[in-house]
Protein backbone atom coordinates (compact mmCIF):
# COMPACT_ATOMS: atom_id res chain seq x y z
CA UNK A 1 0.00 0.00 0.00
CA UNK A 2 1.68 3.47 -1.05
CA UNK A 3 -0.02 6.41 0.75
CA UNK A 4 0.51 10.00 -0.07
CA UNK A 5 -1.14 12.12 2.26
CA UNK A 6 -1.76 16.00 1.80
CA UNK A 7 0.99 16.34 -0.36
CA UNK A 8 1.86 19.89 -0.96
CA UNK A 9 5.10 21.02 -3.50
CA UNK A 10 5.97 24.83 -3.46
CA UNK A 11 8.93 25.25 -5.73
CA UNK A 12 11.35 28.84 -5.46
CA UNK A 13 9.54 31.82 -6.26
CA UNK A 14 6.06 30.60 -4.54
CA UNK A 15 5.05 28.38 -7.70
CA UNK A 16 2.28 25.38 -5.79
CA UNK A 17 3.08 22.32 -7.93
CA UNK A 18 1.00 19.62 -5.83
CA UNK A 19 -1.25 21.76 -3.56
CA UNK A 20 -3.45 19.19 -1.01
CA UNK A 21 -3.53 15.84 -2.98
CA UNK A 22 -4.14 13.09 -1.06
CA UNK A 23 -4.18 9.37 -2.46
CA UNK A 24 -3.79 5.47 -1.23
CA UNK A 25 -2.63 2.97 -3.47
CA UNK A 26 -3.60 -0.72 -3.76
CA UNK A 27 -3.09 -2.94 -6.15
CA UNK A 28 -4.16 -1.97 -9.29
CA UNK A 29 -3.21 0.72 -12.41
CA UNK A 30 -4.21 4.36 -11.24
CA UNK A 31 -4.37 6.74 -14.35
CA UNK A 32 -2.88 10.55 -13.52
CA UNK A 33 -4.31 12.36 -16.29
CA UNK A 34 -3.89 16.10 -16.18
CA UNK A 35 -3.01 18.88 -18.64
CA UNK A 36 1.01 19.52 -19.27
CA UNK A 37 1.77 22.01 -15.93
CA UNK A 38 -1.05 20.01 -13.82
CA UNK A 39 1.39 19.14 -10.84
CA UNK A 40 1.63 15.57 -12.25
CA UNK A 41 5.48 14.69 -12.86
CA UNK A 42 6.19 16.72 -9.65
CA UNK A 43 3.94 14.11 -7.62
CA UNK A 44 5.49 11.59 -9.38
CA UNK A 45 8.74 12.27 -8.35
CA UNK A 46 7.66 12.30 -4.70
CA UNK A 47 5.76 9.28 -4.74
CA UNK A 48 8.98 7.52 -6.65
CA UNK A 49 11.42 9.02 -3.87
CA UNK A 50 13.13 11.68 -6.32
CA UNK A 51 12.01 14.93 -4.61
CA UNK A 52 10.59 15.56 -1.33
CA UNK A 53 7.17 17.47 -0.55
CA UNK A 54 7.38 20.62 1.11
CA UNK A 55 4.87 19.67 3.25
CA UNK A 56 2.67 16.20 3.79
CA UNK A 57 3.42 12.52 4.40
CA UNK A 58 4.05 9.49 1.98
CA UNK A 59 4.60 5.50 3.57
CA UNK A 60 4.32 2.44 1.89
CA UNK A 61 2.80 -0.44 4.18
CA UNK A 62 2.88 1.66 6.74
CA UNK A 63 6.62 2.79 6.98
CA UNK A 64 7.55 6.04 6.49
CA UNK A 65 9.03 7.01 3.11
CA UNK A 66 10.30 10.24 4.01
CA UNK A 67 12.70 8.98 6.93
CA UNK A 68 13.27 5.58 5.57
CA UNK A 69 13.34 5.86 1.25
CA UNK A 70 15.39 2.84 0.69
CA UNK A 71 12.07 0.23 1.59
CA UNK A 72 10.45 1.61 -1.40
CA UNK A 73 13.57 2.18 -3.26
CA UNK A 74 14.14 -1.61 -3.05
CA UNK A 75 10.37 -2.63 -4.97
CA UNK A 76 10.47 0.44 -7.25
CA UNK A 77 10.34 0.47 -10.82
CA UNK A 78 10.65 3.82 -12.03
CA UNK A 79 10.27 5.93 -15.54
CA UNK A 80 11.28 9.77 -15.42
CA UNK A 81 9.25 11.60 -18.29
CA UNK A 82 13.20 12.58 -19.25
CA UNK A 83 15.31 9.40 -19.57
CA UNK A 84 19.17 9.43 -20.15
CA UNK A 85 21.14 7.07 -21.85
CA UNK A 86 24.95 6.47 -22.01
CA UNK A 87 25.26 6.57 -26.11
CA UNK A 88 28.35 4.37 -26.39
CA UNK A 89 27.06 1.67 -24.85
CA UNK A 90 24.33 -0.75 -26.54
CA UNK A 91 20.79 -1.45 -25.23
CA UNK A 92 22.18 -5.21 -23.60
CA UNK A 93 25.31 -3.20 -22.03
CA UNK A 94 23.19 -0.64 -20.49
CA UNK A 95 20.68 -2.85 -19.31
CA UNK A 96 23.57 -4.86 -18.00
CA UNK A 97 25.16 -2.08 -15.93
CA UNK A 98 21.95 -1.15 -14.59
CA UNK A 99 20.83 -4.34 -13.50
CA UNK A 100 24.52 -4.31 -11.41
CA UNK A 101 23.58 -1.23 -9.96
CA UNK A 102 20.12 -2.92 -8.54
CA UNK A 103 22.57 -5.94 -7.55
CA UNK A 104 21.31 -8.77 -10.18
CA UNK A 105 23.31 -11.54 -9.80
CA UNK A 106 25.20 -11.48 -13.20
CA UNK A 107 23.40 -14.75 -13.96
CA UNK A 108 20.41 -13.87 -13.53
CA UNK A 109 20.70 -10.07 -14.78
CA UNK A 110 21.28 -11.65 -18.21
CA UNK A 111 18.85 -13.72 -18.30
CA UNK A 112 16.38 -11.12 -17.34
CA UNK A 113 18.00 -8.78 -20.10
CA UNK A 114 17.08 -10.93 -22.78
CA UNK A 115 13.38 -11.61 -21.51
CA UNK A 116 13.16 -7.66 -21.72
CA UNK A 117 14.56 -6.72 -24.51
CA UNK A 118 12.46 -9.42 -26.06
CA UNK A 119 9.23 -8.30 -23.83
CA UNK A 120 9.67 -4.42 -25.55
CA UNK A 121 10.91 -5.85 -28.92
CA UNK A 122 14.36 -4.44 -29.08
CA UNK A 123 16.43 -7.93 -29.63
CA UNK A 124 16.93 -7.58 -32.99
CA UNK A 125 18.46 -4.19 -31.75
CA UNK A 126 20.50 -5.27 -29.00
CA UNK A 127 23.79 -4.79 -29.70
CA UNK A 128 23.27 -1.45 -31.57
CA UNK A 129 24.54 1.81 -29.94
CA UNK A 130 21.83 3.38 -28.04
CA UNK A 131 23.12 6.89 -29.49
CA UNK A 132 21.74 5.29 -33.06
CA UNK A 133 18.37 4.79 -31.50
CA UNK A 134 15.31 6.73 -32.43
CA UNK A 135 12.78 8.40 -29.83
CA UNK A 136 10.59 5.60 -29.17
CA UNK A 137 13.25 2.93 -29.12
CA UNK A 138 15.00 4.62 -26.13
CA UNK A 139 11.69 5.16 -24.68
CA UNK A 140 11.20 1.33 -24.66
CA UNK A 141 14.76 0.72 -23.59
CA UNK A 142 13.49 3.05 -20.02
CA UNK A 143 10.61 0.69 -20.19
CA UNK A 144 12.66 -2.45 -19.79
CA UNK A 145 15.03 -0.96 -17.08
CA UNK A 146 12.09 0.20 -15.26
CA UNK A 147 10.89 -3.92 -14.89
CA UNK A 148 14.50 -5.35 -14.13
CA UNK A 149 14.48 -6.02 -10.65
CA UNK A 150 10.67 -7.19 -11.06
CA UNK A 151 9.22 -3.96 -8.92
CA UNK A 152 5.78 -4.06 -6.99
CA UNK A 153 5.02 -0.45 -7.27
CA UNK A 154 5.69 0.59 -11.29
CA UNK A 155 5.58 4.52 -11.16
CA UNK A 156 5.85 5.36 -15.16
CA UNK A 157 5.61 9.79 -16.36
CA UNK A 158 4.31 9.88 -19.95
CA UNK A 159 5.27 6.44 -21.11
CA UNK A 160 4.21 6.59 -24.97
CA UNK A 161 6.15 9.82 -25.08
CA UNK A 162 7.73 8.14 -29.09
CA UNK A 163 5.98 5.27 -29.39
CA UNK A 164 4.42 4.59 -32.32
CA UNK A 165 0.44 3.54 -31.90
CA UNK A 166 1.00 -0.14 -32.20
CA UNK A 167 4.04 0.18 -29.11
CA UNK A 168 1.26 2.44 -27.46
CA UNK A 169 -1.13 -0.63 -27.83
CA UNK A 170 2.11 -3.01 -26.33
CA UNK A 171 2.90 -1.07 -23.46
CA UNK A 172 -0.67 -0.05 -22.11
CA UNK A 173 -1.66 -3.89 -22.44
CA UNK A 174 1.99 -4.95 -20.47
CA UNK A 175 1.38 -2.20 -17.67
CA UNK A 176 -2.25 -3.86 -17.28
CA UNK A 177 -1.18 -7.27 -17.01
CA UNK A 178 1.87 -6.47 -14.52
CA UNK A 179 -0.97 -4.51 -12.57
CA UNK A 180 -2.85 -7.38 -11.23
CA UNK A 181 -0.46 -7.80 -7.90
CA UNK A 182 1.21 -4.82 -8.08
CA UNK A 183 1.05 -0.88 -7.51
CA UNK A 184 1.48 1.19 -11.00
CA UNK A 185 0.95 4.36 -11.59
CA UNK A 186 0.63 5.90 -15.35
CA UNK A 187 0.96 9.61 -15.35
CA UNK A 188 0.10 10.95 -19.07
CA UNK A 189 -1.98 14.27 -20.58
CA UNK A 190 -3.27 11.77 -23.37
CA UNK A 191 -7.02 10.01 -22.57
CA UNK A 192 -5.91 6.73 -24.59
CA UNK A 193 -3.06 5.53 -22.77
CA UNK A 194 -5.58 4.87 -19.50
CA UNK A 195 -8.75 4.88 -20.86
CA UNK A 196 -8.86 0.68 -21.64
CA UNK A 197 -6.45 -0.15 -18.63
CA UNK A 198 -7.09 2.10 -15.53
CA UNK A 199 -8.72 0.48 -12.67
CA UNK A 200 -8.85 4.20 -11.46
CA UNK A 201 -8.53 7.52 -12.65
CA UNK A 202 -7.21 10.76 -10.71
CA UNK A 203 -7.59 13.74 -12.80
CA UNK A 204 -5.34 16.67 -11.59
CA UNK A 205 -5.28 20.53 -13.10
CA UNK A 206 -3.52 23.23 -11.04
CA UNK A 207 -2.01 21.02 -8.40
CA UNK A 208 -5.33 19.47 -7.61
CA UNK A 209 -7.41 16.33 -7.68
CA UNK A 210 -10.69 17.66 -9.48
CA UNK A 211 -12.18 14.38 -10.23
CA UNK A 212 -11.37 10.56 -9.03
CA UNK A 213 -12.97 7.25 -9.62
CA UNK A 214 -13.39 4.55 -12.00
CA UNK A 215 -13.96 4.85 -16.02
CA UNK A 216 -17.26 4.37 -15.53
CA UNK A 217 -17.80 6.69 -12.67
CA UNK A 218 -16.17 9.40 -14.30
CA UNK A 219 -18.29 8.84 -17.44
CA UNK A 220 -21.68 9.15 -14.68
CA UNK A 221 -20.39 11.75 -13.10
CA UNK A 222 -20.16 13.79 -16.76
CA UNK A 223 -23.75 12.22 -18.46
CA UNK A 224 -25.87 14.87 -19.04
CA UNK A 225 -23.77 17.50 -19.90
CA UNK A 226 -22.51 16.33 -23.29
CA UNK A 227 -24.07 17.66 -26.53
CA UNK A 228 -23.73 17.68 -30.58
CA UNK A 229 -25.03 20.02 -33.17
CA UNK A 230 -24.63 20.29 -37.30
CA UNK A 231 -23.85 24.07 -37.80
CA UNK A 232 -21.83 26.54 -40.33
CA UNK A 233 -18.22 26.21 -40.30
CA UNK A 234 -19.05 30.52 -39.33
CA UNK A 235 -20.63 29.75 -36.32
CA UNK A 236 -17.71 27.74 -35.27
CA UNK A 237 -15.51 30.10 -33.50
CA UNK A 238 -19.42 31.74 -31.17
CA UNK A 239 -19.88 27.93 -30.17
CA UNK A 240 -16.15 28.16 -29.17
CA UNK A 241 -16.79 31.53 -27.28
CA UNK A 242 -19.52 30.37 -25.00
CA UNK A 243 -18.98 26.65 -24.62
CA UNK A 244 -16.09 24.24 -24.14
CA UNK A 245 -16.05 21.97 -27.11
CA UNK A 246 -14.33 18.82 -26.89
CA UNK A 247 -14.76 18.11 -31.30
CA UNK A 248 -15.15 19.49 -34.25
CA UNK A 249 -15.74 17.12 -37.42
CA UNK A 250 -15.82 18.51 -40.67
CA UNK A 251 -18.57 17.08 -42.93
CA UNK A 252 -20.45 17.56 -46.45
CA UNK A 253 -23.27 19.25 -44.40
CA UNK A 254 -20.77 21.70 -41.94
CA UNK A 255 -19.28 21.19 -38.90
CA UNK A 256 -20.44 18.77 -35.89
CA UNK A 257 -19.72 19.97 -32.80
CA UNK A 258 -19.58 18.24 -29.84
CA UNK A 259 -19.41 19.94 -26.58
CA UNK A 260 -20.02 19.94 -22.48
CA UNK A 261 -22.60 22.23 -21.11
CA UNK A 262 -24.79 21.66 -18.04
CA UNK A 263 -28.11 23.16 -20.05
CA UNK A 264 -28.61 22.32 -24.00
CA UNK A 265 -27.09 24.51 -25.71
CA UNK A 266 -29.58 25.55 -28.25
CA UNK A 267 -32.77 23.46 -29.86
CA UNK A 268 -30.92 21.91 -32.71
CA UNK A 269 -28.39 19.96 -30.02
CA UNK A 270 -28.82 16.46 -29.38
CA UNK A 271 -27.59 14.99 -26.01
CA UNK A 272 -25.32 12.11 -26.55
CA UNK A 273 -23.26 9.85 -24.32
CA UNK A 274 -20.37 11.09 -22.87
CA UNK A 275 -17.03 9.28 -23.77
CA UNK A 276 -13.77 9.25 -20.98
CA UNK A 277 -12.00 12.42 -23.12
CA UNK A 278 -15.49 14.28 -22.64
CA UNK A 279 -15.04 13.10 -18.64
CA UNK A 280 -11.82 14.21 -18.54
CA UNK A 281 -12.23 17.85 -20.39
CA UNK A 282 -15.65 18.41 -17.63
CA UNK A 283 -13.24 17.73 -14.86
CA UNK A 284 -10.45 19.93 -15.11
CA UNK A 285 -12.82 22.80 -16.53
CA UNK A 286 -14.34 22.24 -12.93
CA UNK A 287 -13.73 24.89 -9.95
CA UNK A 288 -11.02 23.30 -7.66
CA UNK A 289 -11.99 21.73 -4.51
CA UNK A 290 -10.72 23.04 -1.09
CA UNK A 291 -7.33 22.30 0.04
CA UNK A 292 -5.81 21.72 3.64
CA UNK A 293 -4.84 25.45 3.51
CA UNK A 294 -8.88 26.13 3.07
CA UNK A 295 -9.33 24.26 6.04
CA UNK A 296 -7.75 26.33 8.34
CA UNK A 297 -9.90 29.46 7.09
CA UNK A 298 -12.74 27.57 8.19
CA UNK A 299 -13.81 25.77 4.55
CA UNK A 300 -14.69 22.32 4.35
CA UNK A 301 -12.35 19.62 2.14
CA UNK A 302 -14.91 16.43 1.07
CA UNK A 303 -13.61 13.30 0.92
CA UNK A 304 -10.79 11.26 2.01
CA UNK A 305 -8.49 8.29 1.75
CA UNK A 306 -9.82 5.77 -0.63
CA UNK A 307 -8.04 1.99 -1.40
CA UNK A 308 -8.29 1.37 -5.03
CA UNK A 309 -7.77 -2.60 -5.23
CA UNK A 310 -7.77 -4.31 -8.81
CA UNK A 311 -11.45 -4.30 -10.25
CA UNK A 312 -11.86 -7.76 -11.33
Amino acid sequence: MLELHDIVKVYRGGHRAVDGVTLRLGPGLLGLLGPNGAGKSSLIRIAATVTRPTSGRVSFDGADVLARPDRLRRVLGYLPQDFGVYPQLTAREFLGFLAAAKGLPARTARTRVDELLELVNLSGAARRPLGGYSGGMLRRVGIAQTLLADPRVIVVDEPTAGLDPEERVRLRNLLGELAVDRVVVLSTHIVPDVESVAHQIVVVAQGRIRRQGSPDELLRATDGRVWELLVDPAEVPRIQARHLVSRLVRTSSGVRVRLLSAQSPGPAASPVPPDLEDAYLDAVHQPAPPTADDRSTGHHRQGGLQTWPVAR
